[in-house]
């Protein structure tokens, strides 16, 4: 396996910043069921029936909406090709239910893939056709094979917020330093408002502020943080993670997340700040369209958080993620040529652009791909262009030596919930840390 290198994450992140100013531009949103990108696909179209099931996470709702229409024009299309969507619509995480279904022999015919290295080392992927890596910018190459089409790039997190609540408190400009951020907690407070909503429920939710500040205090400075880990060469106990955690919990011991945040959904963070019971949001682009559906009237703000050094720090460089093939489905020529057809259909320009607009997301593909981006996104594609962002991943996106083990990310996030909730210190929870990472580091050698 490679071992990942700072330059060469940063050298392709800035192969993919040039393109982002695109998508302030505008063009009309594709028809959803016309399937008028559709055309690239009819040089290998597949003739006979033939069905496939597809899977992919489906806890946010505008990704989950792209991909339902996608697949509803894809089907209007292509009647000879029956996709049967077997998505996760139950409690489990996107890693547990794949994992069930593998268990019990069900694996999914085609997945959103975000375990990569995993799955390419477990046998169960299959490469992509290697004419499809010309649909896009750059592509992942997982143990040096094309295993995922990048579905998006990778959409940076900051704080969504409620301009006239922060007018209300008395706030009158956005935080320049980490300290005035917490200064704005506390206005918030004293107004008797919930500075933030955390989606607890979701495990997931949690990495978000999680990887914000692993981020800031561990991964900006060391990239190969994770192999060092998996050698065990560094440690969670160590001044970086911990004061990165430490940072995390103080949000939950002032009383700036709301206090229900055990019992709420993400997909309820949204109703909480439209209807005025949280001021902010730490989250990604893709929550704009729904909060302003949900209040076409709000006020929406966005701005990266700076870190405790002032330096402003995103989760943007390119990752593993994307559209898979699995190695069962694609020994079968109908459902290969039905899934690249799929592939193709899903990035060609018309129907892409109808997927971005829904997610606010940004273009992996070569074609120059366009639609209305509102004033937040603007501030975002600012912010990830700007020479003095720093551009990392999330401790989970990185891959070759520096893959983290694959339970650890939702056994660490459901630890976050017992020290944001005062049942373990920081540093007990920073001693398990390590504990679990070294045990699973074993069984994977067994």
């Amino acid at each position: 396996m490679k071992k990942q290198t700072l330059g060469g994450l940063l050298a392709l992140s800035m192969a993919i910043i040039p393109a982002l100013a695109a998508c302030s531009q505008e063009q009309k949103p594709a028809d959803k069921t016309a399937g008028a990108g559709a055309a690239p696909a009819a040089q290998m179209e597949a003739k006979k029936p033939v069905s496939f099931t597809l899977a992919y996470a489906a806890g946010d709702p505008a990704h989950k909406q792209g991909v339902v229409d996608t697949i509803a024009a894809f089907n209007k299309a292509n009647p000879n090709i029956k996709i049967v969507d077997v998505s996760n619509n139950s409690s489990a995480t996107y890693l547990e239910y794949l994992k069930t279904k593998d268990a019990v022999g069900e694996f999914p015919d085609f997945v959103e893939m975000r375990d990569t290295q995993l799955y390419a080392d477990a046998g169960k992927l299959a490469e992509l056709p290697a004419d499809l890596k010309d649909l896009f910018k750059l592509t992942a190459q997982v143990n040096g094979k094309f295993y995922t089409a990048p579905i998006a790039g990778s959409a940076p997190q900051g704080i969504i917020y409620n301009k006239k609540m922060y007018k209300d408190a008395g706030i009158t400009q956005e935080p320049k330093t980490y300290a005035e951020f917490l200064e704005i907690c506390e206005k918030l407070k004293a107004k008797g408002i919930a500075p933030l909503v955390v989606g607890g429920k979701d495990i997931w939710h949690m990495g978000f502020l999680i990887n914000k500040f692993l981020i800031d205090d561990v991964f900006i400075k060391d990239p190969n943080w994770n192999a060092k880990r998996n050698k065990g060469e560094v440690s969670f106990t160590d001044a970086g993670p911990t004061k990165a955690m430490k940072d995390f919990t103080q949000l939950f011991e002032k009383g700036y997340v709301e206090k229900g945040f055990l019992s709420t959904a993400d997909n309820q963070t949204t109703s909480l700040l439209v209807t005025n019971k949280a001021a902010m949001l730490y989250s990604g682009p893709w929550m704009f369209k729904q909060i302003l559906d949900a209040d076409p009237s709000f006020e929406l703000g966005f701005y990266a958080l700076p870190g405790t050094d002032g330096k402003i720090n995103l989760a943007t460089l390119p990752n593993q993620q994307g559209w898979s093939m699995t190695t069962e489905a694609a020994k079968n020529p109908e459902k290969a040529a039905a899934m690249k057809q799929f592939i193709q259909f899903f990035f060609a320009k018309e129907q892409y652009a109808h997927y971005l607009e829904l997610v606010s997301g940004i273009p992996t593909t070569k074609e120059n791909i366009t639609y209305k981006a509102i004033e937040p996104l603007q501030t975002v594609l600012k912010v990830v262009s700007d020479p003095n962002t720093g551009h990392s991943m999330q401790i989970n996106g990185f891959w070759g030596d520096n893959t983290m083990p694959a339970s650890f990310r939702n056994w660490f996030y459901k630890l976050s919930q017992d020290w944001a909730s005062g049942k373990l210190t920081v540093e007990e929870a920073m001693k398990k840390s390590d504990e679990e990472w070294n045990t699973e580091v074993k069984a994977l050698k067994k």
